[in-house]
């Protein structure tokens, strides 16, 4: 597998109607009665999952994830720092809710695995960080400063 190939099973649904509540997940009438709940800010449709097997397979997880709801996509890290950490990406809030309550501590080849939601302002703030070292760094080295 190449680096930032993702792992998509053409599960998505090409158009989604934001405009009815719960996000436009569809009309199974199971999924009727929760949409009712609140669900917190932090919640969303991507899974940050960490610690996984490093060799883990892609229909591995398919299995794992994919009994919660329908996955839209899987994006697997296969970098030096990313190995080991996978997003998973539902079709439907309340699915990634569900997943995020029953796997997280999940037990998979001897590792627990550590569920987060996606938090774009904490990447973002993680990225900021590195660049503002880089450039200090840089600063350091030209003025000769340790």
């Amino acid at each position: 597998e190449s680096p930032g190939v993702s792992i998509d099973r053409g599960l998505a649904k090409e158009a989604m109607d934001f405009g009815t509540p719960g996000g436009g997940g569809g009309g199974d009438g199971a999924a009727l009665g929760r949409r009712n709940v609140r669900l917190p800010p932090e919640v969303n449709r991507i899974l940050y999952v960490r610690n996984l097997p490093y060799k883990i397979s892609a229909d591995e997880l398919y299995d794992i994830f994919g009994k919660y709801g329908s996955i839209r996509q899987i994006r697997r890290g296969n970098g030096p720092e990313t190995r080991g950490t996978a997003f998973v990406i539902y079709d439907d809030i309340y699915d990634a809710k569900n997943a995020m309550d029953q796997l997280s501590g999940f037990n998979v080849a001897g590792r627990y695995l550590v569920l987060l939601f996606y938090n774009p302002t904490k990447m973002q703030q993680k990225v900021d960080a590195r660049s503002k070292r880089e450039d200090i760094d840089k600063l350091k080295r030209k003025y000769g400063v340790e």
